[in-house]
């Protein structure tokens, strides 16, 4: 008995020697940087039709985060529907701005962190969606966006804050949170005249409904979305404007199958479900198209239906 007493202590003294190591390793390194990518940037045509799609889309994906009411800019803020675990997180300035946004950016820099995760000082940012399967055409639309002369991108001095990240999520970006490779192939539009088809686009690429409607964050799969842990099965633990917890809906054919399209077109676009109100931090997609709702709804349900989360 003595001697396995004396292994247990040496195997527990040493698993705690790993840790205490590990914990000074995160400490030391922090947030890693990681090498940018070097990709191509897409062309913009900056016609009209570019730039409005470039602010639908800007609307539904990016304005939830970086647009701050007192400045009416995409200038950033204080994140406070983050768990708390996490530390403190800004969203930065995006605006036009060449000191404090984005301004001196090139569209290659930006293509890469948006697909990636990795800015163009290789540091590797926090909490962001990383649009993976993201079309080059709606690549471009973003990007001519933000170099239109819209109210919202126009240059504002507001200052990026700093993120204040805990020793939690410091650890995290050393192990389970990594950026998202580039795919082999560029990423091509899908066309509205396939439903099924695009709407998967529009749920794994535009719109990444997968991150928050599958079973958890850290077991999502950005290269093969549908091998995410309970792809679109909902249970994902989110946090209310309350700093309450709320799971994200099971959206297969057990939670929405007996939906019609205009029912899914109003939770959508204007947050009232069947059964009331939508709760954040479910966004509401008020520019969705007709088209898009449509291509949604046939994907939602086609996709394996799952069991309900208890």
């Amino acid at each position: 008995m003595k001697p396995t007493l004396r292994w247990l202590g040496i195997a527990l003294g040493f698993g705690l020697l790993l840790l205490a190591g590990f914990a000074v390793f995160v400490a030391a390194r922090g947030v890693p940087h990681y090498a940018v990518p070097v990709v191509a940037a897409p062309t913009l045509t900056n016609t009209p039709a570019q730039v409005e799609l470039g602010e639908h889309l800007v609307r539904a994906s990016c304005a939830e985060c970086h647009l701050n009411k007192q400045t009416n800019r995409l200038s950033g803020h204080q994140l406070l529907d983050t768990p708390t675990e996490f530390g403190a997180l800004y969203s930065s300035n995006i605006t036009q701005s060449q000191q404090h946004g984005i301004g001196a950016w090139t569209d290659a820099e930006i293509a890469v962190l948006l697909r990636t995760g990795v800015g163009r000082d290789g540091r590797y940012r926090l909490i962001m969606p990383h649009y993976t399967y993201l079309s080059d055409d709606d690549l471009a639309a973003i990007l001519t966006f933000l170099h239109s002369d819209r109210p919202w991108v126009r240059a504002d001095p507001t200052p990026s804050r700093a993120q204040q990240p805990s020793f939690l999520l410091k650890a995290l970006t050393n192990t389970v949170m990594k950026p998202t490779p580039l795919l082999a192939s560029t990423a091509r539009p899908v066309a509205a005249s396939s439903p099924v088809a695009y709407g998967r686009y529009l749920v794994v690429g535009r719109y990444l409904c997968y991150e928050c409607h599958s079973k958890d964050f850290k077991s999502n799969n950005a290269l093969e979305p549908e091998k995410s842990a309970g792809y679109l099965g909902g249970g994902n633990l989110l946090l209310d404007q309350q700093g309450q917890p709320i799971r994200s809906a099971n959206i297969t054919g057990t939670g929405i199958g007996g939906w019609s399209p205009a029912q899914l077109a109003a939770t959508l676009r204007f947050g009232q479900g069947p059964h009331g109100p939508v709760r954040y931090p479910m966004p509401k997609y008020s520019a969705m198209t007709d088209a898009e709702v449509q291509a949604i709804y046939a994907y939602l349900q086609s996709v394996p239906r799952l069991p309900a989360v208890k």
